[in-house]
Order: C-alpha cells, then structure tokens, then sequence
C-alpha cells in the first residue's frame, strides 16, 4: 500500500497497512514452530529443519556443522530476504528504518526466541559458535554496536541450500581434476578417513601420483572429492580466507578437502599451512616436503604416495589418447625422461593431441615430448633462461672419448627408471635419483653446446642458471636463491646447466675469517641441495681443479673436454660455413685448421665476423675476411699476432 502523494514523509517509512498486507499472504510466511525445550539438541535443529525443507539440505546444514535449532531458526530469518523480497519490508517496519532491509542480530533474536533470549543467546552469532566460524552467516556492519549489526547468508550457502552443487567462483578457480588413473594402494587412506582422520600428509616425489592415490581413497571411503591446486593461488590472497571456503565447501557438500603442493602455503608462512591444516573437515594434504611439526598442532596421519610406474604411465597415456597413437609408437619409451603426475599425463596427452591435430597426423613421439614440456612450470624462467634446444648430435664435433660419455649420460636419464625403480639398485639410498654431471675444459670447447645436444636428445628444454640471479653479497641469501632454483626445478621437466660453474661452486677454503666461514656454508648448502635433487644438472667449468673434491665425489659423470686437434677443427670450420652461406673460391680450410689452434667457439666467433665484413661488402666470404676476423678473435684473447703464423693471407 503506497501512502498517499500528498504525504511529506511518503518513502521514509512503512505504513502498517502494508505490513498487514504483506502478512495476510500467508503463502510467503514459511511455518516455524520452535521448541524451546529442545533449541539445544542437534537432533531438534534437524527435524526442524526437514520440516521446513523437504529435500533435507537444511538438515544436512544441521548435521555438518552441529546447528542446534536456535541456530537453524537464526539461520532462517537471515536467508528471508534472499528467498522473498516482501521479507525486506517487514525487516524494515520491524527496525523503523527503511534502509535496514535484513535482520540485525537483536532483530533475529528477538523473532527466534523473545526478549528473554537476548542474554547466552548472544553467544549464538559470535565466535566460536558455529554459524559464524562455519561461514554460514555473516555479520557484518561491525562498526555499529553488536545487537544492530546486519545478518547476510554467503552467496555459496544460498546457492546450495536451493541445489547448486558446483563450488563457488573462487574455490573453483582453483579446482583441480584428479586423473582416476589406478595408481598404487589407496586402502590404508580410505580406512583412515572412514574412522574419522582429520588431517592426513601425502608426500610424493616429483611427478607423483599423490592427487589420484588421494582421490581414490575418498571414493573407496564413500565421500566426495574437493580437489583445489594451490599454485593457482595468488600470493597476495590471504591462505585463511581461501581455506576457510574451501571448509565451507567441503561441509556443505560432505566432501574431503585434498589440497597441494603444500610447499606453496608454507613459502608464505607456516600459519598458511596451518589455515588448511586445522580446518574443521578432512583434509588431505599433497607436498614433496617432510612434514614441519610447526605447521600444524594437530598430529597428521603420514603416508607416501608412490611415482606411477612406466606400465601405468603407459596405460594412461593410452586412455587419454583415445586411439589416436601412431603405429608403432610407445608413449612409455618415448616419454620415459619425463617425470609426470597422472594428471600432468593426461593434460600432455591432450596437448599432443592437439599438436598432432594441427599437422594433420596421429600422435607420434615427437607430440608426445611436445606436449610433455608443455606441462613444465614457468617459474623457474624467472630465475633461469628457458632455451629450447636446436642443436643435434651431427651439429657437434667431439673426441670419440667424449662422445660415449655423453651418450652414457643420456642413456643414464633413460633407464634410471628402471635401474633405481625396477632393478631396486637405489632402494637403500637416502639420495636422489637425479643424474648430475660435470663439463670440464677450456672456454670454447663445446661443453654448453654438448649440454644443449643432451637436452635435445631426450626431448627437453635446457634452463640455463645465471649465477647473477644466484650469488648473493648478504649472508643467508645465496642459499635462499639456490633453494627457490631447486624448488623450481622440481617442477620442470628440463636439463639443468649451471655454466661456469666454479664461480659459485669453487673450493672450500680455510675459515681465516667471517666471510670465510659463510661462504663455506653456501657451498655446503649446495652440496646437500645436490644430494636431493631428483632432475638432470649439468655444471660446465673451465678448471676442474676449481671444484671442491666433496662435490666431485657427489658426481656420477666427469666429462673433460680437450682442445679440437687438426681434423677436429677442419670440422668446424666446415660446420661455421654452411652452403647457405656465399662463399669465395679461395677458401683454404685446411691451412686454417693447421695454422690456428682454436676452440670451436673461437672458430664461430671468426666465421661471424667474416660473415659480416662480407655482408658490408657486398660479396662472398672471401679467405681475407676468415684471416682479418681471425686477428681480431687473437687480439680479443690476448694472443700476440705473428705475421709468419697467418702465411701469404697476413
């Protein structure tokens, strides 16, 4: 009923007339008929919310999170306005304010229980009771006092309580989809939750089969599964509002919270891994790392989570491709240097498929890599350089000593599955099952570009570590930067190459001093980083003698690179000067290759240089230019010029 025009104060209030309107339709009232003898028996709270809703959510909402009638009754009139907008009227000729268009907490209480239940029912919408720390209502206006601040139902419990399943906006930006794939033994997990386990921690290994191992359990438990990936997390969202929607999420739907890596809460702060350790709901926590007892006061049930095996990764990939393989290929061989969770399995399967699709063939080996490094992280790019690798082993020019210890290098990445996993020749042993390697000899021998061809060879990306990023003048800091290039690394599927090493990784010297003394603790630090390291790292140095003897004893492959004799060098020279190149008719190769004893990066720098001298001239590379770049690359190194050295081209 609309108050008549002429009425100065029309707008500023509710006339009774139409609040004895709005009452007369009974059909908007929903009928509540609370038993104060029984406000406190969650028992009560689950009745009377089954009577109001026949589908029994309410009394689901009851059970879950220990409502006791009084909090359902509570809990009612704050959703009204949600459900009915007439509710907003009433609520504002009940406040005699027009703009208070929801229950005040003093409102609600005196509509659920009279004026006698303003006293301990008080306590119903504060901390800890469980309305509020359940997330099912909020009071917000906290700047006025208590007894008139507004009661708002959240969006997500809304949206349930009228049959939405799916989880809100923020919980399912971070949703992640376990693979289903069979993967180890998930009994010993599924018993735990059925006896009520709160908090359980999954260590894997990289690549691990956690997430499945976990999900399967809950199925075998009969509950549902909330699966959330915390890298999607942004660093600057507090962990305790997105753990406690994820509570709220879990409660609401009877689902076990499974969330992971646990190394990205506990970057922040242990009080993140404590946000999702302590929730009121069975969690599952994913992590590489060993449980830090400050994470958490509550005691987690520890187990481990195996790597799925070849024969399973096989299987997956298969299930995931749907027949669309080539002939003959194997995706177990061809991607067995891949370390790959079931779900990073699946996703590179789709991401072959699609590479595949666009070149018009089925899937061959080459998809399969392809879209296996698509799964790798980005964020060891922001502390290393990503090259993606271009060069072959017909691209190199090696001693035939050092090209077997290279093929035996990569043949080690291939079969270490088998040897330390099969065979069992690691079982005993506490240290990784990376490979890590040592390039030794002087600059320009090929030993960054051998690295490169290793990489390529296994169908990897080569991440190359600038130790500017990693060497550090405050104390704690170096060994910080080399923690977070690990913890990176570990994410990756790539070959890892610290090149010119020995500046970082030099000898351990006598502590004469305070700087002495740290600076041994960066490289000790390294040293047992190494130790854990599962992924492949190559080390370049131009003095071997400049690595300490206690890292070189924590090296499976020493590879010394000498200087390229004649034959060696005729070859470079032939492999810097494609026939894509013009090249001039007196070219004298062999008089090159004798005269100037060179590495094979010297040799490039030369066939660049004359390239570009030829370039401005307009015309071939001429035996003049290869001379002239070639007294430029001796100058550049300090080598005296002799004229008798460069013959008739001096």
């Amino acid at each position: 009923v609309d108050p008549g025009t002429d009425d100065p104060f029309r707008g500023l209030y509710v006339a009774d007339a139409e609040v004895d309107a709005l009452l007369d339709d009974t059909r908007r009232r929903p009928a509540l008929h609370p038993d104060p003898g029984g406000a406190s028996d969650p028992a009560h709270a689950a009745d009377t919310a089954d009577a109001v809703d026949a589908a029994g959510r309410l009394g689901h909402l009851a059970r879950a999170f220990g409502l006791t009638g009084f909090d359902v009754e509570i809990l009612l009139v704050a959703l009204a306005p949600d459900l009915d907008p007439s509710f907003e009227r009433l609520y504002a000729y009940l406040q005699d304010d027009v703009s208070r268009r929801r229950a005040s907490t003093g409102l609600a209480l005196e509509l659920c229980g009279g004026p006698g239940a303003l006293g301990s029912a008080r306590l119903r919408l504060m901390s800890p009771a469980p309305l509020v720390t359940g997330g099912l209502v909020l009071v917000e206006e906290t700047e006025r006092p208590s007894l008139t601040r507004s009661l708002r139902v959240p969006d997500r419990v809304l949206a349930w309580l009228l049959g939405h399943d799916e989880p809100g906006p923020d919980v399912a930006a971070l949703s992640a989809t376990p693979s289903g794939a069979p993967v180890g033994d998930p009994s010993v997990l599924a018993r735990a939750l059925r006896e009520g386990t709160l908090l359980t921690y999954l260590q894997e290994p990289a690549g691990g089969a956690g997430l499945s191992l976990a999900a399967a359990a809950v199925a075998q438990a009969d509950s549902r599964v909330l699966a959330v990936d915390l890298t999607r997390l942004d660093p600057a969202t507090p962990a305790s509002g997105v753990a406690a929607q994820c509570a709220l999420e879990a409660r609401l739907t009877g689902a076990v919270l499974i969330a992971g890596p646990v190394e990205t809460l506990a970057e922040q702060s242990p009080a993140a891994v404590r946000a999702f350790a302590e929730l009121p709901a069975p969690v599952v926590l994913l992590g590489t790392r060993t449980w830090d007892p400050r994470w958490s006061t509550r005691v987690p049930l520890m187990l481990t989570a195996p790597a799925p095996t070849a024969g399973e990764r096989s299987a997956i990939w298969r299930a995931s491709l749907d027949g669309a393989l080539a002939k003959g290929c194997d995706p177990a061989a061809a991607t067995t240097q891949f370390r790959l969770a079931p779900e990073q399995v699946a996703r590179a399967a789709a991401a072959a498929a699609l590479h595949a699709r666009s070149h018009r063939q089925p899937v061959t080996a080459e998809d399969l890599r392809h879209g296996a490094r698509a799964q790798n992280a980005a964020g060891l790019e922001r502390l290393a350089r990503r090259v993606e690798p271009k060069v072959h082993w017909d691209d190199l020019v090696l001693t035939g000593p050092v090209a077997t210890q290279l093929r035996e290098l990569v043949g080690r990445v291939r079969q270490r599955e088998r040897v330390y996993g099969d065979w069992r020749l690691g079982a005993s042993s506490s240290k990784g099952q990376g490979i890590k390697a040592l390039f030794a000899g002087e600059s320009g021998t090929g030993k960054t570009v051998s690295a490169e061809g290793i990489a390529a060879d296994l169908g990897l990306d080569l991440y190359v570590i600038d130790l500017s990023t990693v060497v550090d003048k405050y104390v704690g800091e170096t060994e910080k930067n080399l923690d977070r290039i690990f913890a990176e690394a570990d994410q990756v599927n790539g070959v890892l190459l610290f090149d010119e090493a020995d500046a970082l990784f030099g000898k351990r010297s006598e502590v004469k001093d305070a700087q002495d003394r740290f600076a041994n603790v960066e490289v000790a630090y390294l040293l047992q980083r190494m130790e854990s390291f599962d992924g492949l790292a190559v080390l370049t140095t131009n003095l071997r003698s400049n690595i300490d003897e206690a890292f070189l004893r924590r090296i499976d492959a020493i590879v010394e690179f000498p200087m390229p004799e004649q034959p060696d060098r005729r070859r470079l020279w032939e492999l810097n000067l494609p026939a894509s190149m013009p090249l001039g008719d007196d070219l004298d190769l062999d008089f090159l290759a004798r005269s100037f004893k060179l590495s094979g990066g010297n040799i490039r720098n030369i066939a660049v240089g004359a390239a570009f001298l030829a370039a401005d001239a307009g015309r071939p590379v001429e035996m003049t230019d290869l001379v002239r770049a070639t007294e430029r690359e001796y100058r550049k190194l300090g080598h005296m010029v002799v004229a008798d050295e460069f013959g008739p081209y001096y």
